[in-house]
Parts: C-alpha cells; sequence; structure tokens
C-alpha cells in the first residue's frame, strides 16, 4: 500500500475534527480563492465559514476544477 492511499484511508470526516468548528484558517480562504478560479466559479464564500465547512468545500471544489 503506497502512503497515498494510507493517509486517504486514515483521514478523518471533516465533521469529526475537535477543531471543525473553529473559523476556517487564511490558508483554507487562499486555496479556495485559488481552486474557484481554476473551476470558473465566483468566490463569494466569506470567512464565516468553519473549518469542516471550508474543507468539504475545497473538496468539491478540487473535483469540480479536475485537481487530484
Amino acid at each position: 500500500m503506497s502512503t497515498k492511499e494510507t493517509a486517504a484511508n486514515i483521514q478523518k470526516n471533516p465533521d469529526d475534527w475537535v477543531s471543525g468548528d473553529e473559523p476556517m484558517t487564511d490558508a483554507q480562504a487562499s486555496y479556495l480563492q485559488t481552486l474557484s478560479e481554476q473551476a470558473r466559479l465566483p468566490f463569494t464564500v466569506g470567512k464565516d465559514l468553519t473549518k469542516a465547512e471550508a474543507s468539504k468545500l475545497i473538496d468539491e471544489l478540487r473535483k469540480r476544477a479536475g485537481v487530484e
């Protein structure tokens, strides 16, 4: 099993994160901006997202942008 497969198998659901209800980080906000541009979607997400919500949105935008 590769390192990538191992990491994917142990990745926790954002809903289960202890800090998931904290405000998203600046890094998450920046990455969301980048991904939205790559997916050709307007970035209208405010800073009121939690870390868990931002993580889920990042996963969605990665799929839309074709980033895996």
